[in-house]
């Protein structure tokens, strides 16, 4: 294991100790909602299903675990989410990238009717007790914006693969089944301690990109293509 990662290992026990010491009094970050839901989301709903179809030219074929795929822009166009859609935002960052994501998820619950919390880290110290939370709040997604959780997600996500993620605007290096990606070459950021590209430009990260993001990540989820990174550049 790289040192970082052992670091984040030892960060990750720490952080599990303290989120069962406070219980349901988390002492990090913020939590916000929007969305259609009015339930505290206390009650189980029905699955989340697709509405509508994905194009044909979203994926040639069934993807392999941890492939790559280039569809067609707006071939995810006529896919939505059921009602009820659970979503958290899981965000750490002001840098303009990070907005403009945060300002896309938004925008997007709020044209679909999602029902969406946002927790955000405010810290390094908060990042592995955030996603904890989040996946606490059992929505149907967590999306994540912001470069500085890859590593922590990349720790936590392979023992929780009933959950499913949807990182926006960066990927995972090694993602498990329950990881979907939205990436392009002017993003890219993969975590492990590499930084970032040496393609990475915040000025690729325009408001229609970050909402083709969005949108074709979760069509790609509700349609069970799950563990692959979705590449953008045609976009």
């Amino acid at each position: 294991m790289r040192p970082h990662l052992r670091a984040l290992a030892a960060s990750a026990a720490t952080a599990a100790t303290a989120v069962l010491a406070a219980g349901c009094g988390f002492g990090f970050g913020s939590l916000s909602g929007s969305g259609s839901g009015s339930d505290d989301w206390s009650q189980r709903h029905p699955a989340p299903s697709a509405v509508g179809a994905l194009g044909r030219e979203f994926a040639a074929a069934s993807p392999a675990p941890e492939a790559t795929v280039t569809p067609r822009p707006g071939s995810w166009s006529d896919v939505h989410p059921s009602e009820n859609y659970r979503v958290v935002l899981l965000t750490t960052g002001d840098d303009r990238p990070t907005k403009a994501l945060v300002k896309a998820v938004e925008d997007w619950a709020g044209d679909e009717d999602v029902d969406l919390r946002t927790v955000v880290a405010d810290r390094p110290s908060d990042y592995i007790p955030s996603i904890t939370k989040a996946m606490d709040m059992a929505p149907d997604l967590i999306v994540s914006a912001g470069n500085d959780l890859v590593d922590p997600l990349a720790m936590v996500t392979p023992n929780h693969l009933s959950q499913p993620f949807l990182v926006v605007g960066a990927e995972l290096a090694e993602p498990t089944g329950n990881v979907t990606a939205v990436d392009w070459s002017g993003a890219s950021f993969r975590g492990e301690g590499l930084g970032a590209s040496s393609t990475y430009d915040p000025a690729s990260f325009t408001a229609a990109r970050c909402a083709a993001a969005i949108r074709a990540g979760v069509a790609a989820v509700l349609n069970d293509l799950t563990g692959i990174v979705i590449w953008l550049d045609q976009h």
